[in-house]
């Protein structure tokens, strides 16, 4: 994956097979995660006989889907836009319930700890991916609450208060506010079951530059090369003290780094070739993650995946939402109103990322994109 300042383009080529009217395709981004779910189709063809038919049962029901359409149906959303391109909402889920609590206790039952607007080009072959600071100050749209009732529109309050507010329905409103685009698709993915999924993967290797220390998100790594386990890889997407100068924005520069590395490790593997591990990988993946209804099954991951069959990571353009900090709090940012039009713009139009549109964010003056790189 390309660093904060790369200018990755679209192409507007061929845009593969037909789609239905007013259907756009499938998207991308933790698509690794939903090519692994591919993947299992493939494993319970490769276990064969009657425990096939339990494999899929047993990994589709892992699977929790939300319906985020039903859920927004009578919301002003923004047009579809059928030239080929697909947009989804990524996040990382910050619940501290269950297994999480041990990473520190929070007000409030979950919030968004990490979130990504992953636009695939047409053709399916390149892509561009924004990352949103948690602490970014928007303006929230009217929503409706998890437990119940409504929240009026609110003005200069955190980003990842939305999905606190009212889960994944509320936040991807609010990101469609924040943008002008509609999410195709939405994908998340909490703090158990990313660590089960690396587990299973058998770690990912990466090289620090640096030594890391944080104690808040128990992470100690010399410089060097080394091979994170779940919790290490947990760690380092969430540290924020222990690199740079302890921000949100650095932290978001080591996710992506990670990632870079997680997609490296994922196209390294052959798990195609080893049913037993093919297995045990899509069943810690097909729990991870919570999706839209209409991803919400093997056979919608399995579509999805194929259409990605062809992107690269060196192929996805990274960025961060432009921002600034806060006026009022320096603990917060808020977006360059003028830069980020031209962000969303560029995706609207399936078109590369201008690099005027990065120039003068804060993200650019957070150096933490060389610390961790893909191990060899």
């Amino acid at each position: 994956m390309a660093d904060d300042t790369s200018d990755t383009r679209g192409t507007n080529g061929t845009s593969g097979s037909a789609r239905a009217p007013g259907r756009r395709r499938l998207p991308a981004r933790r698509r690794r995660l939903a090519r692994i779910a591919a993947w299992s189709v493939a494993g319970i063809v490769l276990v064969g006989g009657t425990g096939a038919g339990y494999l899929y049962f047993k990994l589709n029901g892992n699977i929790h889907g939300v319906d985020i359409n039903q859920a927004l149906k009578d919301d002003d959303r923004p047009a579809q836009v059928d030239n080929g391109s697909e947009d989804i909402l990524v996040l990382g889920s910050d619940s501290r319930a269950g297994a999480n609590d041990k990473y520190g206790t929070d007000e409030g039952s979950a919030r968004s700890d990490t979130a990504m607007i992953v636009h695939l080009y047409e053709g399916h072959k390149t892509a561009s991916v924004v990352s949103i600071p948690r602490d970014t100050l928007i303006t929230r749209p009217e929503c409706s609450k998890t437990g119940g009732g409504t929240s009026p529109e609110a003005h200069k309050v955190m980003f990842n208060e939305s999905y606190e507010l009212g889960g994944p329905a509320c936040a991807v409103k609010t990101v469609e506010s924040l943008t002008g685009i509609r999410m195709d698709h939405y994908i998340e993915v909490d703090f158990t079951g990313f660590k089960g999924l690396i587990d299973a993967l058998g770690g990912v290797p990466v090289t620090t530059t640096k030594a890391i220390h944080d104690k808040s998100s128990h992470l100690d790594l010399a410089a060097g090369a080394h091979t994170l386990n779940g919790e290490q890889s947990l760690g380092l997407v969430r540290t924020r003290h222990g690199v740079a100068d302890g921000s949100d924005l650095g932290r978001i520069q080591l996710q992506q780094a990670f990632m870079k590395a997680l997609m490296d490790r994922m196209n390294g593997l052959g798990v195609l070739s080893n049913p037993t591990q093919l297995v045990k990988v899509a069943d810690r993946a097909t729990k991870a993650i919570t999706t839209d209804s209409e991803l919400a099954s093997l056979s919608g991951l399995k579509g999805l995946a194929s259409s990605l069959s062809s992107l690269k990571s060196e192929n996805i353009n990274m960025v961060t939402l432009p921002v600034q900090y806060a006026k009022s709090d320096a603990n917060r940012v808020e977006p360059l109103d003028a830069q980020a039009a031209l962000v969303w713009q560029a995706l609207k139009a399936d078109q590369q990322i201008p690099a005027a549109a990065l120039k003068g964010s804060a993200a650019a003056e957070t150096d933490a994109k060389g610390v961790v790189g893909s191990g060899s």
